[in-house]
This record gives C-alpha cells, structure tokens and sequence, in this order.
C-alpha cells in the first residue's frame, strides 16, 4: 500500500494532516466503513481522495451538486489525478467516453449524481467497474429527517450490493445526532465507524435583532463590519430591492440568483470575489463551494426554513479565521410567514402531479420521450401560463426532482463542455489547413490536457486570451469543428435549464406515500420550530444552542454572541437582583427567570447556572431555589 505521507506531499503538497484526517485516512484504506462530520473547511474532501490512491481500482463519489462535482474534477486534475464527472445532458459520445474510462482504469475518480444511479444503464456499466472505494458526500441528503432529503440517495444501498467488498465513506457538515444514525442505517454501514470534529467557530460571533426596518440596520452593520459582506434574502425579488437599497446608499452591492442568465450570474460573483464590490444579496442558489476567506459579515433579513441551513450559510463568513459576524435580523412578520410558508413547501400530492403535467406540456414533452432534455426555465413565464404561486411551484418541482423526474437549474452544471474525437494525427493536418482553428486547438490542449479521453469543462473567454481572439469567434470555430466532428462541443446555456432526466411518465405514477409525506413535513416542522426558538431564546449563548442541536453538548460559552455580550454588560446588576429577590425566601426557578424577564434582564438562565456552580445558590429536587446561609 502506498505511504499516505508521501501522497500528502507528492499530491496536496502538506507535510501534516488536520485534526482527525490522519485517523479518518487509516480508517478507510484499512477496509472499515466511516462516518465523517467535519465542518466546512474541515478538509472533508482528502478524507476520501487519499486512502483511494492507497487502494487499487476506481473510487465512486456520490454528490448532489453538480458545480462541487465540477470543482472536485478540476482540482483532482489540477494535481495531475484523473478524475471525470458523469452528468445528465451529456452527449452519448461523451457519457461513452467517461464510462470506458471508468471501466478501463483511465480514471482513479469518477463523480456521480445520485439520480445516476436510477440509470439502469449506468447501473450495468457499474458492474463492470473495479471499485475500491464508494464515498458519499453531503451524506445528510439520505435522511429523511435530514433538511435537503434526497430519496435516490437510497439507491447507494443497492450499489453496495454489487460490490459487496468494497468500504463506503460518508461526508457531511451537517448533520443532527438523529440524522447520523439514520445516515448509518439507511447506507447499511457495516461496523462503521464515526470521527466528528467541533464545529465550534472561535471567531464567528452570532446575533439576532429584532428589527422592523432593516434595510437601514443593514447598511449600518455592512459599514461597520469591513471586508466582504452576504446578504441572504428569501425571493429573487427582494435580491435585486436590497441591493439597489444599498447601492442607494453609497455600498457597492450586487444581486444574485439563480434566475439570471449564466453568464451574468458568473461575471457578479467573480466582481464580488475579486472585491470589485463589497456585498452579493443572493438567495440560498448562492454560496455553495463559495471559499471566500475576508467575508467578515454574512447577514439574513428573513429567517430560514431550519438551523442546519442557518449553520452552513452563517458559516461562510470569516473563513480566514479572523473576527466575522453572523447577523440575522427579524421580526414578528417574519415568524408568521415561516409557519405559512411550511404548509405552501409541502403542497399536495395531487398538485405536484399537476405540475409535473403542466410542466411536460408546457416544454411539449410526448409521453414516452424527453430523457435528458434541457430547456430554458424561466419561473415567472411558467407561473403566469397556469396561474401558479411561485413558491408553491418551486416547492412541488423540488419533490419531482427528488423523485428523480427532473433536474433544477441551481443543481446543473453551467460550464461549456469540450472533447476532442478527432485523431492526433488528422488533428495536426486539420491545424495545418485550417490556421485559426489551430490557433484555438493549440490553445484548447495547452489548457486542457484531458480533451483527448474524456468530455472537459472548458472556458472559452480563457481560451480567446490565449490564442488572441475574440470568444464569440472561439465559439464559432468550435461550433464549426463540432460539425466537422472534430470535436463534440456543448456550450453552456446562456439562461437557467431545466433537465428532464427520463421519459415523460403518466403523473399518477407519481406516487408519494401519504405516511411518508407526512413524516417529511413532520421533520420539516421541528426543525422551523428549532430555528425559530434559536431566534426567540434570548437567554442561551447562540454557539451553545447551535452546538446543541448538533449533538455537542456541554460547550461553553461564546462570550461574543449578543445573548453573551448583554448578559456580560448587565451582569453585576443581574446578579444583585437574584440574590435580592431570594432574599425574600424560596422561590420556584421558573417564577423568577419568568420575573427577571419581566423586568428586561436578559442571560438569566445562564447567571443562574453560574450562581449554582459558585454556591451562591441551591437548588432542590422540585427546581425551588434558596440562597446558600
């Protein structure tokens, strides 16, 4: 077996492992099924890449998101590793491609959807790949009760069963005590074993304010805040709103979401991360594989569906390690709305039927055809056709793409797709007889090695500078090569896509189970009341409650979160009336935090806490209190 210290250095260029992927490395190259809970930034991805280079064969990595996808592929191959991703709306040539290679030991990773694996072409392709490794990543999405259920990650299971010998990794920074076990459970783990580091964040202080006009407390925290700024906001709407409202006064600001055309959404995230401005306001489409590290403020003006969400897009600020906030402002309107907005997330069976039919006339779609078709997606204009509410349809087109039927545009790869099919030999000729499109064929296999065996995301812009061209001409030239078969040529869409990933099927085959349904909403439900008690708890350390929630309990306090500040700041005075007031006699825990808070204290539970651990006070069996004689 390989020695994982000189592949560390050989490939990543490290002489030393993070907390835990030492033990996390051992673990999978020796064989053993593993659990892995490591926060964002946590080096979650070297966990299942090396011990694949210590191992023989083809490690399968399953992930949800095909932009990760696409990003994992280019790093991989960046350190001369070969790595491909197999993705709905490939042309068969390219798909052929991938799947020999995977099949032949031309590549080491190959990166699937889990809707491939509903495939069941793919699926007798699988058999004949040599694994050595299954990893799973954003593993929570195999829970039911985890926040972005994904039910074709059920079908890892069944992989398994093909290679029975073969160890399986999975890989989440989010995940609750209850959605570990399941995770567990439903990937059939045999005596698995589970490494799960701390997510607490030092330098990342968390607040809630109530506050009705936010704009403006935006604006004041935005200036005040230095660096990069998020702002997360629930409608596309309201990105575009927000951010003229902060253009208005005086910050740079940026919108985005996933309804704007490719190429915008590009060029405003690449004007934010090289600080051409300061803010992006974005619904949740953004941040996704987003490394940003001066992001010194990530704020939200409306509340999320659930902590898990909160956690991992909070989480994107200060990755630098340096003081960052995580803001979240709010009011009592906004509460009202998250219980609503439940009942409209999980519409009824028979209206996602209804849009499922909706949608294939409206693409006019034949039954029995449509696999793998891609058209523009344009929300508002189908909304309008059938006079739906968007966020009713948007939430019944999450059910049809968990369901495996289609694929959304936020979830679909974005990037122009090259491979070369054309001969070295006549490739050369072609370069001779055809000077321009050598020039943008030398430059394609400078920048891309990979064109040659396997289907390559490539950049035509990067391309034009190279060969000096324009890229509407690189793009013309490519197109043209694309019809002279020289090379199969995909450009990426110029606006959102919707994916049809099979045949247009009868809609009343789309059968979720009433039990189940109700259990998805069930969850869903707890975890909106968890997010809104971490929004009305004033008395509790906001890292203490997150950290709650996700199994790490006896943390200490923050001391920079605003229940942590306020209770710091009237903390004497807090304690004198606690001592003052038991002064009187006994009195019932409850009564008095119920008392103090009536008179404006806030921290109270936790300056009881302290006062019981110092003695001052004590209390009995039926939680009365009494000061220590």
């Amino acid at each position: 077996m390989p020695d994982k210290y000189s592949l560390l250095k050989r490939y990543w260029g490290y002489s030393g492992f993070r907390p835990l992927q030492e033990q996390i490395v051992d673990a999978v190259a020796s064989g053993r099924d593993t659990l892995v809970l490591l926060p964002t930034g946590g080096g979650k991805s070297l966990c299942y890449q090396l011990p694949a280079l210590m191992r023989e064969g083809l490690c399968l990595v399953v992930s949800p998101l095909i932009a990760l996808m696409k990003d994992q592929v280019q790093s991989l191959n960046d350190r001369k590793l070969r790595a491909a991703c197999l993705v709905s709306g490939m042309a068969a040539d390219e798909a052929t491609s991938v799947l020999y290679n995977a099949i032949s030991g031309g590549i080491k990773f190959l990166f699937v959807s889990p809707e491939r694996l509903l495939n069941r072409r793919f699926v007798e392709h699988l058999r004949q790949m040599r694994l050595c490794l299954i990893a799973v990543d954003e593993a929570h999405c195999i829970s039911q009760w985890g926040y972005d259920f994904r039910p074709p990650y059920l079908r890892v299971a069944e992989v398994r069963a093909l290679h029975p010998g073969v160890p399986l990794v999975a890989l989440t920074a989010t995940a609750t005590p209850a959605v570990a076990e399941d995770v567990r459970q439903k990937l059939q783990m045999r005596d698995g074993l589970t490494f799960q580091s701390s997510f607490y964040r030092n330098n990342l202080a968390y607040r809630v304010e109530r506050c009705s006009d936010k704009v403006p407390r935006l604006a004041q925290l935005i200036q005040t805040a230095g660096g990069s700024a998020i702002v997360y906001v629930r409608s596309r709407k309201l990105t575009k709103m927000v951010a003229d409202a902060l253009t208005s006064r005086g910050i740079g600001a940026l919108s985005y979401h996933a309804g704007l055309d490719t190429s915008e959404r590009d060029a405003r995230q690449r004007m934010w991360t090289e600080n051409q401005c300061r803010v992006i306001v974005a619904t949740n489409a953004f941040g996704m594989g987003i490394d940003k590290p001066d992001v010194r403020l990530v704020a939200h003006i409306d509340v999320p569906d659930s902590l898990e969400a909160y956690f991992q897009e909070a989480g994107r600020a200060g990755r630098d390690g340096k003081p960052a906030q995580a803001v979240l402002l709010c009011d009592e309107a906004d509460l009202e709305r998250c219980r609503r907005n439940l009942d409209d997330d999980f519409p009824p069976l028979r209206f996602v039927q209804n849009i499922y039919r909706a949608l294939c006339n409206y693409y006019k779609i034949p039954m029995g055809s449509g696999a793998d078709t891609a058209y523009d997606f344009d929300l508002a204009a189908v909304c309008s056709e059938y006079n739906l509410d968007p966020r009713r349809f948007y939430s019944a087109c999450r059910f049809l793409e968990r369901e495996g039927l289609i694929a959304l545009p936020d979830r679909e790869d974005t990037s122009s797709q090259l491979l070369v099919v054309m001969r070295r030999d006549e490739l050369y000729r072609l370069q001779v007889d055809h000077q321009r499109m050598g020039m943008v064929m030398l430059a394609v296999v400078r920048m891309y090695g990979s064109v040659f065996t396997e289907s390559t995301p490539i950049d035509e812009e990067k391309i034009a500078r190279r060969a000096m061209m324009s890229a509407s001409d690189v793009r013309a030239l490519l197109k043209q090569m694309h019809e002279m078969h020289v090379v199969t040529y995909r450009q990426r869409p110029t606006k959102p896509q919707i994916l049809f990933t099979c045949e247009r099927v009868d809609e009343k085959s789309i059968a979720f189970r009433e039990s189940s349904f109700a259990q998805l909403k069930e969850a869903a439900g707890r975890r909106l009341d968890a997010m809104l008690d971490y929004v009305a708890d004033g008395d509790l350390c906001r890292s203490q409650r997150l950290l709650a929630y996700f199994g790490e309990a006896g943390s200490c306090r923050c001391g920079v979160c605003d229940v942590c500040l306020k209770a710091s700041q009237n903390g004497g005075e807090l304690r004198k009336a606690i001592v003052g007031t038991l002064q009187g006699g006994p009195m019932p825990a409850a009564d008095l935090v119920r008392l103090l808070k009536s008179e404006g204290y806030v921290g109270v539970g936790e300056c009881l806490r302290d006062l019981l651990d110092e003695s001052v006070l004590l209390i009995n069996a039926d939680r009365v209190l009494t000061l220590c004689r």
